[in-house]
């Protein structure tokens, strides 16, 4: 494979989910990853990923082409990166955004920006803020984890669904082709189920019939999905979800056909007790992405007139959630959070 057949990629977030990209990216070799990495660095950077994976069998010391522990700075003289992509959790109730964590990276005008997170509206700031540069949406459907630092288990095989988001300041076509080509690169391999998708939002609310139900419940609960089916709340509190999320979908010009919800709910294999990536964050104390997977498409169907109860729910346990998740982050002890409870009070 020639120099110029190969992608100067960066891949942002090397956890579960990141690290499966890239290690998919390298064994087409239509690529050269540099991973960004954080907590696992020193771990990595040392020994190596150990990958346990349904679709690449078990790798021992793997890293691709490049390990940082921050986001590279381009700069004159610096080569440009072709692709960056986000694989990180996407919180926008805390922490810097994913436009300024990106921004030192970009080349305005010519790097592909590829969103590989969940939830709706993802992309509005960054079009905002790159409108010259293509963003490019993935949608994964991979299932994996990282148990340890450097310790990946990849149990569910990798499909992942691309599409150029839409922004009036590229051209559609170009935008398109460089879909295409992050597609073809992403199939290289062999390993991968990787489609183009010609609407990019539609494969992102089919995935939230999943992840604005069984996943935020299943965080609240701490519980898995094979649990959640088999306590029989499925029929008062799941479906009902779904069918919101298919009816706020149906509202905004994306008509989900009638049997989704119960594909989504088959989905998972009982025998593992999958726990979603939302309940696996709530878990480890992390902070869970819920905005853009509960809060958006509960927006975007309001706004439409779509009734959302069972929604309106779920999204308010998220809320509580977040903030004891982010009281126990912060070491606030109950006499504090009293203080500011009292503090608050006309």
């Amino acid at each position: 494979m020639s120099d110029e057949d190969t992608a100067s990629i960066l891949i942002i977030g090397g956890g579960g989910v990141g690290t499966i990209v890239a290690l998919n990216l390298e064994c087409g070799r239509r690529a050269k990853v540099t991973l960004v990495l954080r907590s696992n660095f020193d771990r990595v950077s040392q020994d190596g990923f150990s990958i346990r994976s349904v679709d690449h069998g078990n790798l021992t010391g793997w890293q691709p082409h490049k390990v940082v522990k921050k986001v590279p700075a381009i700069v004159n003289g610096t080569s440009a990166f072709d692709f960056v992509v986000c694989c990180t959790k996407n919180i926008p109730d805390f922490g810097p955004s994913i436009g300024d964590i990106v921004q030192p990276a970009v080349t305005l005008g010519q790097t592909t920006i590829v969103l590989i997170q969940n939830g709706l509206n993802i992309e509005l700031p960054l079009v905002e803020q790159f409108p010259q540069n293509t963003i490019l949406s993935g949608v994964s459907f991979m299932g994996s984890h990282e148990l340890e630092a450097g310790v990946i288990e990849h149990d569910f095989e990798d499909k992942l669904v691309v599409g150029a988001f839409q922004n009036v300041s590229v051209d559609a076509e170009l935008s398109s082709a460089q879909a295409r080509d992050f597609v073809a690169r992403y199939s290289a391999g062999g390993k991968t189920v990787c489609e183009y998708a010609v609407d990019a939002n539609r494969s992102r609310w089919e995935k939230l019939v999943y992840n604005a139900t069984m996943n935020p419940i299943c965080a609240v609960l701490r519980t898995d999905t094979a649990t959640l089916r088999l306590s029989n709340s499925i029929e008062n509190l799941v479906r009902p979800a779904m069918e919101e999320i298919r009816a706020a979908a149906s509202a905004n010009g994306y008509n989900l056909d009638a049997f989704i919800a119960q594909r989504m709910i088959d989905m998972d294999p009982m025998e593992i007790f999958f726990k979603p990536s939302m309940c696996m964050d709530a878990l480890k104390g992390n902070l869970i992405e819920f905005e853009n997977l509960v809060g958006e498409p509960l927006r975007a169907g309001k706004k439409h007139g779509v009734a959302m109860p069972v929604l309106t729910v779920i999204y308010d346990m998220c809320k509580m959630l977040q903030w004891q998740l982010k009281a126990t982050r912060e070491g606030r002890s109950q006499e504090d959070m009293l203080k500011v409870y009292h503090s608050s009070k006309p």
